[in-house]
């Protein structure tokens, strides 16, 4: 009876799942099929589920309107340029509050963890006057900056979690053989923290990558990204559902294969010391 009951419950767990898994990716199927249909189709009073005739004309018309590859590069140089400034900035800081901590250390991670709590608008003003003054609005590199800042208290977050899992004795060892401080960020830590790191790169990879507030706010033609991309196809003429759908389907799909790709390396990552 009690192996019954526990066959049940896993198949009402795995029923469960498939129905939350369906309802979070529906959206991601509405703009796959609607980015197939025409615009009559997609506006229709009783849309149907499936195109009736499948159609590569809006994803014509989005190239023709807005040039795809150049918002693609800014996406990448901005989500991973930031990424790796985070690292550089956030992998010294993790560790001098993992195998340094003062008494005020916990209230500084606090406080970093706090302004994640600020809504974005909040800053929006000085941030903006900043930009225009040293002149970086619409500009890759200050896109990168902005990216960097508000994504650094997760990375030194991350790190910090993953270095507290790594033995103090193995740096203690190191410094015994005559290792320097870079030496044994670099030659000691960085290699065993290496699936924490890899986790802490993914996640602001995508982050960076799905940010739609500053990039639409501090960015106009130059060095829009993929998110300011898809903006554009909302006007005052109206909303072109099909040709929105396929300029978010391209948007999205670089960042969907590499979550897809990664999956492993990022659940690993993010497991990372949790079983001794």
């Amino acid at each position: 009876m009690a192996r019954s009951v526990s066959v049940q419950a896993k198949a009402g767990y795995t029923i469960a799942a498939w129905v939350i898994a369906l309802v979070l990716f529906s959206p991601i199927l509405w703009v796959l099929l609607t980015a197939f249909k025409t615009e009559a189709e997609a506006i229709a009073s009783r849309p149907t589920f499936l195109p009736e005739t499948f159609t590569l004309e809006n994803f014509a018309a989005v190239q023709e309107r807005s040039d795809y590859f150049k918002h693609a590069i800014n996406s990448i140089v901005v989500s991973v340029g930031s990424t790796l400034l985070g690292l550089v900035l956030g992998i010294p800081a993790a560790w001098a509050m993992a195998f340094a901590p003062t008494k005020r250390t916990k209230d500084v991670l606090m406080w970093m963890l706090s302004t994640k709590m600020m809504p974005a608008v909040g800053v929006l003003i000085p941030i903006y006057l900043i930009f225009r003054d040293l002149r970086l609005l619409d500009t890759v590199h200050g896109l990168t900056i902005i990216m960097t800042l508000i994504n650094l208290p997760i990375i030194i977050w991350m790190l910090y979690t993953y270095f507290k899992e790594i033995p103090v004795d193995i740096l203690e060892a190191a410094r015994m053989d005559g290792a320097e401080l870079w030496n044994e960020i670099v030659h000691v830590l960085v290699p065993m923290a290496v699936p924490g790191i890899a986790s802490t790169l993914l996640l602001n990879v995508i982050l960076a990558w799905n940010e739609a507030f500053w990039t639409i706010t501090l960015t106009s033609g130059r060095a829009g990204t993929l998110t300011a991309f898809i903006s554009s196809f909302s006007s005052p003429q109206g909303l072109f559902l099909a040709k929105l759908s396929a300029a978010s389907l391209l948007a999205i799909a670089p960042i969907l294969l590499l979550g897809w790709f990664s999956q492993k390396q990022l659940v690993r990552g993010l497991t990372f010391g949790a079983v001794k």
